[in-house]
C-alpha cells in the first residue's frame, strides 16, 4: 500500500501535535514553518486532562511535563480578595502547568524521532482543495491531505474562503514569567478580578511562575510596557508581592476570537487557532485544538478517510464542532462577565458568580472540553498525579 502524505502549514502546537499523530498512524508528514527557526512565544500553558491524554497517546507526555507544576485548585477572587470559585483537580481530572517552551520542545523532539520532515523559512501562500500547496518561492507540492495550522491570523484560511468572522475583542493580555520566591504557592492558580482588570498567578516550574494580565484595550496604562507597576498594585493590592517582580521582557496581545464558515474543503482541513481561536479565559484553546487534531487523524486514517477523504473531513467537522463551539462560547461568556459587568454592580457580580459556581450545570459546562477523552487515546499504564 502506498504511504499517504500530509502537508502541515504552521509549526505551532496544533501543527506539531498533528504531525506527531499522523506520523504515528503511518503517514508521511511534512511540516512548514514560515519563520527561520522553530520558536515558541508565551510563558506557561494549562494542560487539562484532554491535553494530557493527547500527549500520552503521542508519547510526548513525560518530556512535556517533566518540570511542570501539578495544580490542585483554580481559584477566582474578587476585588475584596473573597473566593468566588474553587475548581479542584484530582488524579482523573488533571491540570498541569509546564513552561510553554518545554511542551513545544517535547513535540519537536518527538516529531524528529518519527522522521517528520520539518522545513523552516518555508512560507505557504495558498492551498487548493485538490491538496496542492503553493509557496512564496513559486514552488508547489501535492499531498493527500493539507492541514492549515498557521494561527488566528492565518494567511492561508481564505484560500478556501474559510473565515466567517474575527472578533478582536475588548481586552489585551500580557504574559510573563517571574522569579519564584520562598513562600510562593506551588499548587494553586489564583485569578484576581477587579472590575474588567485581571491578574492570574500560575505556579509553573522550579524558579519561575507564570503571570497573565488582562485589561480593557482602551486602557493605555494597563497595556504599557514596561509594565506600570503602580497601576497594577492599585488594582490588586492583594498581589503586591507578585507585582514587584514583574519582568521587563513581557509581551501583550489582543485577545481574539475566530469563527470559520467551514473547517475543510476537498483535501484541506483547518485546525487550531486558524479554525477557532479564543481568548485564554478557560485555558482550553490549545487543549481544544489537540482533541480536534486527534479526531482528524483518527478519521482520516480509517477506511472512510482512505475511500473518500473530503467526505470524511466534513464528517470530522460535524463530529467536533459542538464541543469546540461550546468551549469557545464559554470562553467568550467568561470574558463578557469579566470585562463588561457594570462597575457599580461588582458586589452583585461576586454574589452571582459565587452562587452559580456551586451548581452541577456550571461545573459540567465549564469543564466539558477539559474532561473530553481524545479520539485514539492510548496509555500503557495509569500515570500518578504527584507533586513535581
Amino acid at each position: 500500500m502506498t504511504q499517504r502524505t500530509v502537508e502541515i502549514i504552521g509549526a505551532g502546537l496544533a501543527g506539531l501535535v498533528a504531525a506527531n499523530r499522523f506520523a504515528q498512524l503511518g503517514w508521511k508528514v511534512r511540516i512548514h514553518e514560515r519563520n527561520a527557526e522553530l520558536r515558541m512565544f508565551g510563558a506557561g500553558i494549562w494542560l487539562w486532562e484532554s491535553g494530557l491524554k493527547t500527549l500520552e497517546t503521542i508519547c510526548a507526555y513525560a518530556q512535556a511535563v517533566e518540570r511542570a507544576r501539578v495544580i490542585r485548585e483554580w481559584q477566582i477572587r474578587d476585588h475584596r480578595g473573597s473566593v468566588l470559585m474553587s475548581r479542584l483537580a484530582h488524579a482523573g481530572d488533571r491540570l498541569m502547568l509546564p513552561p510553554r517552551a518545554d511542551l513545544y520542545q517535547a513535540l519537536i523532539d518527538r516529531a524528529v524521532a518519527q522522521r517528520v520532515e520539518i522545513f523552516t523559512s518555508s512560507l505557504a501562500v495558498a492551498v487548493a482543495p485538490d491538496g496542492t500547496t503553493t509557496f512564496e518561492s513559486g514552488a508547489t507540492s501535492h499531498a493527500d491531505l493539507v492541514i492549515v495550522a498557521d494561527g488566528a491570523y492565518s494567511r492561508i484560511r481564505e484560500s478556501i474562503l474559510g473565515t466567517k468572522w474575527i472578533d478582536f475583542g475588548s481586552e489585551v493580555g500580557i504574559r510573563m514569567l517571574i522569579d519564584e520566591e520562598p513562600g510562593d504557592i506551588r499548587d494553586t492558580l489564583i485569578e484576581y478580578w477587579n472590575g474588567p482588570w485581571r491578574l492570574l498567578y500560575n505556579p509553573c516550574t522550579d524558579g519561575r511562575n507564570y503571570i497573565f494580565l488582562s485589561a480593557p484595550v482602551g486602557d493605555e496604562r494597563a497595556r504599557k510596557l514596561p509594565i506600570d507597576v503602580a497601576l497594577w498594585t492599585e488594582k490588586f493590592p492583594h498581589a503586591a508581592d507578585l507585582i514587584r517582580r514583574f519582568q521587563v521582557d513581557s509581551r501583550w496581545d489582543r485577545l481574539v476570537n475566530v469563527k470559520c464558515r467551514k473547517w475543510s474543503e476537498g483535501r484541506v482541513a483547518i485546525v487550531g487557532d486558524a479554525a477557532h481561536a479564543m481568548p485564554p479565559n478557560l485555558g482550553q484553546a490549545a487543549n481544544t485544538a489537540f482533541i480536534n487534531v486527534m479526531a482528524l487523524a483518527e478519521l482520516a486514517s480509517g477506511p472512510a478517510g482512505e475511500h473518500d477523504l473530503p467526505a470524511t473531513l466534513r464528517a470530522w467537522e460535524t463530529q467536533q464542532r459542538s464541543i469546540t463551539d461550546h468551549v469557545q462560547w464559554w470562553s467568550y461568556l467568561y470574558g463578557y462577565v469579566l470585562g463588561k459587568w457594570p462597575a457599580s454592580l461588582l458586589s452583585l457580580r461576586s454574589d452571582v458568580v459565587r452562587a452559580i459556581a456551586k451548581t452541577e450545570w456550571f461545573d459540567e459546562s465549564l469543564n466539558r472540553g477539559a474532561r473530553h477523552v481524545p479520539a485514539g487515546f492510548e496509555r500503557a499504564a495509569p500515570l500518578p498525579m504527584s507533586l513535581s
